[in-house]
């Protein structure tokens, strides 16, 4: 007789497997870098496209030919610094100590966040009773197409290898906008931070691939089988049903192949579906992200970047405005 196989189903490397708990995605680590900067910005997912490039890689096959790459395109209309968040190293780790907000703050901003009428003036802070410092930002969806006004709020690390430049800074941009050039460039390696496209409660066949039995087979035919010596125990490494889709994940080293604010160069005929028409700066980056249209993106600096990766931008030949029903 042949002997039994039955590997294993679906992957261990994300678990546990359910909701994430905001729409808006965690960033856990930062690059370390000398320039003074923000090293994250956020977008709005469009969809997708397609272009013909120049390949200028020096040891690809088609060096010197014209290629199709897939695209993703993200919306980038200006954040707006809405305050600086001070931290102290405690025996628990970092922890907030001081928030200084801007002296004018968006109307919009009130529903998100609570307005205050008070705040502490930023003259009073020393950069050496800190161990860290934040930059607190939110964007502006009034600016898009998209038909929201709520703005995302959320913190964002500043490069540089001293406090007091990195304070600084902090004063220079408070209650001002930052732009999407001010972080990134062309041809840049970059780390996507996303919530993926929800699917809600699925069984084991869509959720872990689990073979369909015999329509002989007894009891059920969508089942995971054995499920060992555990015996209706809720086991994390047996393929049940459960919450599929709305994760946090994170694609490393995706690369910028373009930045620019000519929106009649990118707009597909009869805008694109589920968004509409782009109408900020927008970036493109080679490959898919996760996440529906409309689902805000955070971009940082890679946090290991490929040095192996020719990252230089491409020379683009065509992109494609066909529309996309």
């Amino acid at each position: 007789m042949p002997r039994t196989r039955s590997p294993r189903r679906g992957s261990m490397q994300f678990w546990p497997r359910k909701r994430a708990k905001s729409m808006l995605a965690r960033i856990r680590c930062w690059a370390k870098t000398k320039d003074t900067k923000p090293l994250c910005f956020a977008g709005y997912k469009v969809g997708m496209t397609h272009m013909i490039i120049t390949d200028n890689r020096p040891n690809a096959i088609t060096k010197g030919e014209d290629i199709s790459w897939p695209v993703t395109i993200i919306e980038c209309p200006p954040i707006k610094v809405a305050g600086i968040v001070f931290y102290r190293q405690t025996l628990y780790g970092p922890c907030t100590s001081s928030l200084i907000l801007a002296e004018k703050l968006d109307k919009e901003l009130g529903r998100t966040m609570p307005l205050p009428k008070k705040q502490k003036k930023i003259e009073e802070i020393k950069p050496e009773d800190y161990s860290e410092i934040m930059l607190l930002v939110h964007t502006q969806p009034k600016l898009t197409g998209i038909g929201k006004k709520k703005p995302e709020l959320f913190e964002l690390a500043i490069g540089g290898e001293h406090l007091a430049a990195q304070l600084e800074y902090a004063k220079k941009v408070l209650g001002k906008e930052i732009s999407l050039t001010d972080v990134f460039v062309e041809g840049q390696q970059t780390d996507i931070h996303t919530i993926t496209k929800g699917k809600g409660y699925q069984g084991p066949v869509k959720r872990f691939g689990v073979a369909i039995r015999s329509h002989k087979s007894e009891k059920t035919k969508r089942g995971p089988g054995n499920i060992g010596p555990w015996h209706g125990t809720d086991y994390n490494r047996v393929a049940h049903a459960g919450q599929m889709g709305f994760h946090q994940r994170t694609d490393y080293n995706k690369i910028i192949l373009k930045i620019s604010d000519k929106t009649e160069e990118i707009n597909a005929k009869g805008g694109f579906i589920r968004y509409g028409v782009i109408k900020n700066k927008y970036l493109l980056v080679k490959g898919s992200i996760s996440g529906p249209p409309k689902r805000l993106i955070k971009i940082t600096m890679a946090v290991r970047p490929n040095k192996k990766i020719f990252t230089h931008a491409p020379a683009i030949v065509y992109i494609s405005q066909e529309a996309k029903q």
